[in-house]
């Protein structure tokens, strides 16, 4: 092997650890994983989680890496994309919870009384973007 492919393997496995390491430590300093089993009352199934978000991890890199396409029935899709939102969506409620941000934000921007109307802000822009995205490009 020359020298640029050693270098490239070197490069591509320091990149792919300190992003595994960045990762893990995001799960483990602000406790997403334990918080997130609080919340849903399913503390005796905390591996599970920890589990599925390690083969999930390698999972995804593997197809990422691999450019798998599948050709999947359309009302297939539902449920896999209602799986992928809840996922995503419980996800960045553990971790806004876990760090105060919405509280946060209002005392900074000065609306600390009116912080429903924030979390709705946040709301509202969440479905019209996904919705635009949705017809738009998906489509």
């Amino acid at each position: 092997m020359t020298i640029k492919v050693l270098l490239i393997i070197f490069i591509g496995l320091s990149s792919g650890l300190a992003v595994g390491a960045g990762f893990v430590a995001f799960l483990t300093v602000l406790g997403i994983i334990p918080r997130l089993t609080q919340l849903t009352k399913t503390m005796k199934y905390i591996y599970l989680y920890e589990w599925s978000v390690v083969l999930g991890a390698i999972a995804g890199g593997w197809f990422t890496l691999n450019l798998h396409v599948f050709h999947l029935w359309e009302y297939l899709l539902l449920p896999i994309g209602l799986a992928s939102g809840i996922f995503v969506g419980m996800l960045a409620a553990a971790l806004t919870e876990v760090l105060n941000v919405f509280p946060i934000l209002a005392k900074r921007i000065g609306i600390d009384k009116k912080i429903v109307i924030l979390m709705m802000a946040f709301v509202l822009g969440k479905i019209a973007g996904s919705l635009f995205q949705w017809i738009y490009f998906v489509k």
